[in-house]
């Protein structure tokens, strides 16, 4: 690939930058966020817009687990119904209400519709589903209604016809959770706040009095440790929240059951429509949705209990025979194993139940704040719709038991870094909202660096990735700057080495730097593809 006509940077100023302020000795930051997941962001977005010094951390990338692997859904819950969970379902949908208007670079209005084939789940939907727009009260993003089989058939083409009736029609969230995590950090940043990824905690400071008052933290590049003050710690790191519990006492019991969820993406062409679809109801019980997402069908998912949390979950055989086989009774063309372009899998952090008997998707997806006697903050269970909310409750409980002067939470109607008036979604590069003039600009400069036809990646998109979104692995620009593995593994593969050489190019890395990411990366890969 010829060199990119551009200038060349080697350094990336946000990542110089933080490390600046980490070595200042004498400073004490008001917080200290573990983790760079949606709850971590939200947190530390909103206390950085109340005027606090934050320093934000998490030992891999912005969203490297859980917070990459949703079903890219901003919505209320319309199953969460089911369970009476009515102040849940309310607080999303408001949620997403505010999320839709405060990035609309990233999070569209996606219709979605429900196959009817009897009488009875006509009557049984309409209702849950008018209730459901009665909850989210002004903040709902459209009406739900019943549509005739002709109307059906023209908006799902790829629906099956026996015994169908008509559908459901209602409105929920759709976005790119990783682009959102990313804008989050980018967010902190623009208001004076510090996020950086590979960072990790290796034990907690405390003073005379067993308070937590900082933490050592290293830097997971250069493997230096340094260690800063924090009048208050956030333990906000998903699964892995019981870890950061022990490490501030060894004795402290487990807070945490711990489901996995999978999704498999397939070509549009198994689904051809612009509007999603939700079966409410499965063999385990689950809805299961099929969802239009940069030009693929994103299927899924499962709830499936796991004993132990990993950065790299992979999908389990029942889980991929669940989908494939659920996904075959509606839609018209039956996915196979073969037509799979990727399988990707995340954990739910969820609260433990107090009866251990509860199935995991009968668990609340409440969040919690825990403080530990030693003052250690931590959130456990929530999710991606209500970040804001759960980063607003935060900053709250620790103004109340810090006895700070409380400050009223900005970010109910905060713009989102890179939020623009109006959305393009047919254009591949919408996610970069405002950023995306100045990307277009470098591509004009390098107009013949398309590295991906089929995925549209540019390398102006690379070398922005490094530059301006803190990528500091293969792994970051292909599965989370740009969403490569996710849609389609082995394409990514394929580009794998011509990406990396750009990076090495950009960040001053030499052969066996390019060879050791791609040797990983495909290592990585090799979970997304089914054999």
């Amino acid at each position: 690939m010829k060199e990119p006509n551009f200038d060349i940077s080697v350094v990336n100023d946000q990542r110089v930058n933080c490390f600046h302020e980490i070595k200042k000795i004498d400073k004490v930051w008001d917080l200290l966020v573990i983790g760079g997941g949606a709850t971590g962001l939200g947190i530390a977005l909103d206390a950085t817009t109340r005027g606090y010094t934050v320093l934000l951390v998490d030992q891999s990338d912005f969203a490297k687990g859980t917070s990459s692997r949703s079903t890219k859904l901003v919505h209320g819950g319309v199953r969460y119904l089911a369970n009476g969970e009515i102040k849940l379902v309310r607080e999303a949908s408001i949620e997403r209400g505010r999320l839709y208007l405060n990035a609309p670079h990233l999070v569209k209005d996606q219709v979605f519709m429900i196959p009817v084939y009897s009488f009875w789940e006509r009557i049984k939907y309409t209702i849950g589903l008018k209730c459901y727009d009665w909850i989210a009260g002004k903040m709902r993003l459209g009406s739900s209604r019943f549509i005739s089989k002709d109307e059906t058939l023209k908006l799902m083409q790829g629906v099956k016809q026996e015994k169908l009736i008509g559908a459901v029609v209602y409105h929920d969230g759709q976005f790119d959770d990783a682009r959102l995590a990313l804008n989050l950090a980018q967010s902190i940043w623009d208001h004076g706040g510090y996020a950086i990824n590979y960072c990790s905690v290796v034990s907690l400071l405390k003073n005379h009095s067993q308070q937590i008052c900082g933490a050592t933290l290293k830097d997971m590049e250069t493997q230096m440790e340094y260690p800063i003050q924090a009048k208050s710690i956030v333990n906000a790191t998903g699964v892995f929240a019981d870890a950061i519990l022990q490490m501030d006492n060894p004795l402290n019991p487990k807070t945490l059951s711990v489901s996995q969820g999978i999704h498999l993406v397939l070509d549009a062409s198994f689904y051809p429509s612009e509007d999603a679809l939700m079966i409410p109801k499965t063999s385990d019980g689950r809805v299961l949705f099929a969802v239009p997402w940069h030009g693929k069908v994103v299927v899924g998912t499962t709830d499936t209990p796991v004993k132990d949390a990993s950065l790299e979950p992979i999908a389990l055989e029942k889980e991929i025979a669940f989908i494939l086989d659920t996904a075959g009774l509606y839609l018209k063309k039956n996915p196979t194993r073969a037509d799979v372009l990727s399988v990707f899998a995340g954990l739910r952090p969820l609260a433990s139940p107090k009866d251990g008997e509860q199935k995991t998707k009968e668990i609340s997806r409440g969040h919690r704040i825990l403080v530990s006697p030693s003052g250690l903050f931590t959130i456990i269970g929530g999710k991606w719709t209500t970040y804001r909310k759960m980063g607003e409750d935060m900053v709250n409980r620790i103004e109340q038991e810090l006895h700070w002067e409380p400050r009223k939470t900005a970010t109910e109607a905060l713009p989102i870094h890179g939020t623009i008036l109006t959305t393009d979604w047919n254009d591949p590069m919408y996610f970069y909202g405002s950023d995306a003039t100045v990307l277009r600009n470098m591509m004009n400069e390098s107009a013949n660096g398309w590295i991906s036809d089929s995925l549209q990646i540019h390398e102006a998109q690379v070398i922005w990735a490094i530059r301006n979104e803190m990528a500091r692995t293969l792994e970051d620009v292909l599965s989370r700057r740009t969403r490569a593995l996710l849609l389609d593994a082995k394409e990514s593969v394929r580009i794998a080495k011509p990406v990396a050489e750009i990076m090495a190019r950009e960040m001053g890395k030499d052969a066996d730097w390019v060879n050791n990411q791609v040797t990983s990366y495909w290592h990585l890969a090799e979970k997304y593809r089914l054999q």
